[in-house]
């Protein structure tokens, strides 16, 4: 694996260097897979990179080291310092599905040297035990469509054992208990309009991509190919909404990641957008005013579906 280190010098920094004192850079360090490259983006454009292919999620562990997906079925850490991967697990090798079809589109670091991952195609969830790669625990998911590309999207264990996972073949967010009991369902709307085919901003459907419970007990829904976030209540009513053309001079296309920040805010990812559209963008949610934007489409193309914010959380990187 080539790693790359691309240090930019900014303009801040010659003035440094004169003697000006000049305020901190605005923006976000950002985790981000683009064009080939798993990347940590400085908000000075500074960058650090490792050779990679796309992904559809991302974590960083407590030692600054990265979990990301490679291929279609392998959950790996990596140094991202070195490019070294340390540690991997493939659903298509290991589990039980050998020679069965299998995808990953989801999984997340837990306690006690667990990893959970959805697996689209055999549709289950499972825990294994990172130290010996066995299964700890698993249930079957829930499904309308199955297929192993579209079973799931993000999954999340929430802090009371549930699990909530994006559907997206089934266009549905469903909450599993911790015995794989469904407890909770939201069949994300079509309002009214026809599917239409596509991956940018003139397609549309319902093939939601992200889910985050709020502390209100509300969900916040990444809409995917419906180009939207929707916040609902448990009992399924709209209480926020944020559309397609509603911020100035932005189209949302696939809607992806959602990230609440602890001031509040949401960064919403913006896939397949095209040229002169940002690739995320912070909103505070009370006032609908766009207060960051990543607009980084030269460097990091068109299919960015997953990214992740270093700085608001004091993540950093070995």
């Amino acid at each position: 694996m080539r790693r790359l280190a691309v240090p930019a010098l900014s303009l801040s920094l010659l003035l440094g260097a004169c003697g000006v004192v000049q305020p901190e850079p605005v923006g976000h360090t950002v985790l981000v897979q683009g064009k080939g490259r798993l990347v940590r983006h400085a908000p000075d454009g500074g960058t650090v990179a490792v050779d990679w292919g796309g992904i559809h999620d991302i974590h960083v562990l407590e030692d600054g080291h990265v979990m990301a997906q490679r291929g279609r079925s392998e959950v790996c850490e990596i140094d991202l310092a070195t490019g070294e991967v340390v540690w991997s697990y493939d659903s298509a090798k290991q589990g039980g599905n050998e020679g069965r079809p299998v995808e990953v589109h989801a999984f997340q670091p837990l306690p006690e040297g667990r990893l959970m991952i959805a697996e689209s195609g055999p549709g289950r969830i499972i825990e294994i035990d990172r130290a010996t790669g066995e299964i700890v625990h698993q249930f079957a998911l829930e499904l309308d469509r199955p297929h192993p590309h579209t079973d799931t999207r993000l999954v999340r264990k929430l802090a009371d054992g549930h699990y909530l996972v994006c559907h997206e073949g089934d266009g549905k967010v469903r909450e599993y208990d911790a015995d794989g009991r469904v407890v909770w369902s939201y069949a994300v709307p079509m309002f009214g309009r026809e599917a239409k085919g596509g991956h940018g901003p003139e397609a549309f459907g319902n093939k939601c991509f992200s889910a985050v419970r709020l502390p209100s007990g509300n969900t916040l829904i990444g809409t995917g190919n419906g180009h939207s976030v929707l916040e609902v209540t448990p009992g399924r009513e709209i209480v926020w909404s944020l559309t397609q053309d509603e911020l100035p001079g932005i189209r949302l296309a696939w809607v992806t990641t959602l990230e609440v920040l602890p001031n509040g805010h949401y960064v919403i990812g913006n896939c397949h957008a095209g040229p002169g559209q940002p690739l995320l963008v912070e909103i505070d949610p009370a006032t609908k005013e766009v207060v960051w934007a990543f607009d980084e489409f030269e460097t990091y193309g068109n299919s960015v579906s997953n990214t992740l914010l270093l700085d608001v959380r004091g993540k950093s990187l070995r």
